[in-house]
């Protein structure tokens, strides 16, 4: 015979998802890094998404724009690397900031492009900073800049864990 989900097996109202994810309900997840550092990626990252819906750009797409308007013609594998994108994510995520005219890729040889920024990608990196700015300063409101900048290291000396170079 099936089992039939009752009720009081699922939480379906706020009090009761609110019981079933605090601290002791969790177990020991509320104490690995990980799960948190995940929980506070995934709030800051809904937060910014919610940021840069006014100029329609996602974060990648933000982080691809910042580091072109900070190395003018930066080659498209450097800058998939820098940013930790798989080429194969990185073809796309170029090819629609393109197709909105916001970079152009210029050949630098048979086989590598650089990136540069175009009149309207600068213009509109100029007011998607503008809302970062907004973003930062909500997301970091609680921290003092002491804090803040011991964040920041812990967080890249994280990053590091997996061989690679904290920046």
């Amino acid at each position: 015979m099936p089992r039939t989900t009752r009720k009081t097996d699922r939480p379906d109202d706020a009090a009761s998802l609110e019981a079933a994810t605090n601290a002791g309900a969790l177990g020991p997840l509320h104490a690995y890094v990980g799960y948190a550092l995940r929980r506070a990626q995934l709030a800051i990252f809904q937060d910014f998404i919610r940021t840069l819906a006014e100029v329609d750009l996602r974060p990648a797409q933000f982080s691809v724009l910042t580091l072109i308007d900070a190395h003018p013609g930066i080659l498209q594998s450097r800058a998939a690397a820098a940013l930790g994108i798989q080429k194969a994510n990185f073809v796309p995520l170029i090819g629609e900031l393109e197709r909105r005219e916001l970079t152009r890729r210029v050949p630098v040889d048979g086989r590598s492009n650089g990136m540069h920024m175009t009149p309207k990608g600068r213009a509109l990196l100029k007011r998607a900073r503008a809302l970062h700015d907004r973003h930062h300063a909500r997301v970091t409101a609680s921290l003092g800049d002491a804090e803040l900048r011991r964040l920041i290291d812990v967080l890249e000396r994280l990053a590091a864990v997996d061989g690679a170079p904290a920046h």
